[in-house]
């Protein structure tokens, strides 16, 4: 046995997350724009809640980037966001390009690629000695499966996480994994309300 802490990654599912925390804790018809949330300060908020002593080793992020051609505004901000998120070096930021339906803007873009990505760099880092936790926030039970190979490692510890009252993944029939569930005065303490539309 070692006295050192736990070696923590928060993979966010971030869609996901921006998503089900505008359900749960916005007005319907709230600006676009709004609901979103710092990924360090919710990296660091989960590594603190965590029974053990905990290190937070880095939050990972995962979400789509719109076309600049298609969606300029929207692909400024996006980016200005990520560069924002960036500046610590605890933020990694992986983003897959927005996909385009025949009709749009009809039918609205969507993410490809980044349950993928995520269950990849999960299984990947969770087979590696970098971190001893993995914590996934999202609802999306296509991740499952991620979750349920680094369950089966001897090496790595996995849990989740959800905003309170949104679905949460878990085994079927059990309470497991251990789950996170921040709640709407979570939300506002690590909120994200900085305008990127108009600032550089």
């Amino acid at each position: 046995m070692t006295d050192r802490e736990d070696r923590v990654v928060v993979f966010m599912d971030y869609q996901n997350v921006h998503g089900w925390a505008r359900r749960q804790f916005l007005p319907l018809g709230a600006d676009p724009s709004d609901g979103h949330v710092f990924p360090l300060k919710v990296g660091e908020l989960l590594t603190a809640r965590r029974p053990r002593s905990s290190e937070l080793m880095e939050v990972r992020v995962y979400r789509g980037r719109p076309n600049p051609d298609r969606q300029p505004g929207a692909a400024r901000a996006n980016d200005r966001q990520t560069a924002m998120w960036e500046r610590s070096d605890q933020v990694i930021v992986v983003r897959r390009n927005l996909q385009y339906p025949p009709d749009y803007p009809a039918s609205s873009p969507t993410e490809k690629g980044i349950d993928v990505a995520i269950a990849v760099d999960m299984i990947r880092l969770g087979m590696s000695d970098y971190m001893d936790t993995a914590i996934l926030f999202s609802s999306d039970n296509d991740l499952l499966p991620a979750v349920e190979v680094l369950w089966a490692m001897p090496q790595c510890h996995v849990e989740v996480a959800t905003w309170s009252g949104a679905h949460r993944i878990r085994f079927p029939g059990t309470q497991q994994p251990w789950c996170h569930h921040l709640s709407e005065q979570d939300f506002s303490s690590v909120r994200d309300v900085f305008d990127y539309s108009t600032h550089s």
